[in-house]
């Protein structure tokens, strides 16, 4: 670890680029191994990325939390490289799917059960799928928004294999099959395939949900074999004792008071695209979602937060942003994700044991003329609550699953056609921070 760097807040785009944090040379199937490889999640950060800090900030046996768990790429690599690892993220999706990439199953038993899917899907003929049709139509949330995506042949397909995942005894084994459930969703609707917004495309290909759903079940057992292989016998025997991952609020983590070593997360970005958006085709078929509008307030950095009034941010930095943005929708936006991020970090510093650090990555971004300057603003608030600087990474973020580009006047991501373009994110920070 390089020796405590000692920054002016305004210079943090003056640090020079620490290329060996880029990573560049790792291919997708390098960033995709054992179960990180499960379902396509965005703005998730690389498990290398993660494994290195792990590695460098705590040792065998700590415990490592990411309060933004997202995929639950921390908590993976925490319980890979032998640490306790703990996640919460207060989307549905994603605390199922942290939940499925860090459960041990019995290959014996997954692959029966695949097998036993298999056959129902090809050979159930002959009126039998009448009765999935007709579970399903139980079990379906009925939600008008489910036929706004999915054509009806589609819809009835999918129902099938979704009525035939319900009917697994074993809940670890039929998480499994529901992830794999998930990420065919995109691909069986007239969301525009490439569009990492809601934008539906009448002229979309119909893909077969039955082939699509047994490809990537075999893709998935593929990568659980690899994590069978690399993960530690005795954790496979104690799971609970060394992975908690919890659908709960960045600002309640499972961890008692000053015995955590370390944070890895990526927050959300406060004027990125609508992370609920991106998440509602499965959380529509499992019924996390009824109305989009309330689904979408539960999300840091939503634009449908309610103003917070006056709230002390614990940085000047972000009270100069919140002023230079003047008076309109956005402005309530920034400051009550700044204030959540605030509380998010009073949690943080209950959680870590004294010495223990909160690596936060995170990036800068711009709205109609103003800098958002994310990085500056925790540091500044993390400083004001008891941490202490140890080190500040600048670094490429060339893997990042992010749309690459942004309107200047709107701060929305756009198309790479479209005018008043300005990159997105090409570089990013990794603030990390020491608790006194």
């Amino acid at each position: 670890m390089n020796n405590t760097i000692i920054l002016e807040r305004t210079t943090f785009s003056e640090i020079p680029i620490d290329y060996t944090w880029s990573f560049s040379d790792k291919t997708i199937k390098d960033t995709s191994y054992i179960t990180h490889g499960y379902y396509t999640y965005p703005a998730k950060f690389i498990p290398q990325l993660a494994a290195r800090l792990i590695l460098e900030n705590s040792k065998e046996g700590d415990i490592v939390i990411d309060p933004f768990m997202g995929s639950g790429t921390t908590v993976v690599e925490s319980i890979v490289n032998k640490r306790i690892g703990i996640g919460t993220d207060i989307n549905e999706i994603a605390y199922l799917l942290a939940k499925v990439k860090t459960t041990p199953i019995k290959i014996s038993e997954l692959l029966q059960e695949f097998s036993n899917l298999d056959f129902d899907l090809q050979n159930r003929l002959n009126g039998q799928y009448d009765y999935f049709l007709k579970m399903a139509e139980q079990i379906l949330p009925k939600n008008e928004r489910i036929d706004y995506w999915f054509l009806p042949q589609q819809k009835e397909k999918l129902s099938i294999i979704f009525a035939r995942i319900l009917e697994i005894r074993n809940n670890d084994i039929k998480d499994f099959f529901l992830i794999a459930f998930a990420q065919i969703l995109k691909s069986c609707s007239i969301w525009l395939q490439k569009s990492v917004k809601p934008t539906r495309d009448p002229h979309k290909k119909n893909y077969d949900p039955f082939t699509l759903f047994l490809n990537q079940s075999k893709k998935m057992l593929k990568k659980y074999f690899e994590f069978d292989k690399v993960l530690n016998q005795n954790i496979k025997n104690n799971i609970d004792k060394f992975r908690i991952v919890k659908c709960s609020d960045s600002r309640n983590l499972p961890c008692k008071q000053d015995t955590a070593t370390l944070i890895v997360t990526s927050p959300p970005y406060v004027t990125s695209y609508e992370y609920a958006d991106l998440h509602q085709l499965p959380s529509l078929w499992f019924g996390y979602l009824s109305e989009l509008s309330e689904f979408r307030k539960k999300f840091i950095g939503s634009a449908y937060k309610e103003d917070g009034g006056e709230i002390d941010l614990k940085s000047s930095i972000a009270d100069k942003i919140v002023s230079q943005l003047g008076e309109n929708k956005k402005v309530k936006e920034v400051k009550k994700y700044f204030a959540d991020m605030l509380e998010s970090f009073l949690e943080m510093k209950r959680v870590l044991k004294k010495g223990g650090r909160a690596c936060i990555v995170i990036g800068n971004t711009e709205f109609n003329g103003v800098k958002i300057l994310n990085a500056e603003v925790f540091q500044e608030q993390f400083e004001n609550i008891g941490f202490r600087t140890y080190n500040i990474i600048h670094r490429e973020i060339p893997s990042k699953m992010l749309p690459s580009t942004r309107d200047t006047k709107t701060g929305q991501f756009v198309k790479t056609t479209d005018k008043n373009l300005k990159l997105a994110y090409p570089t990013e920070y990794i603030l990390i921070m020491e608790k006194l």
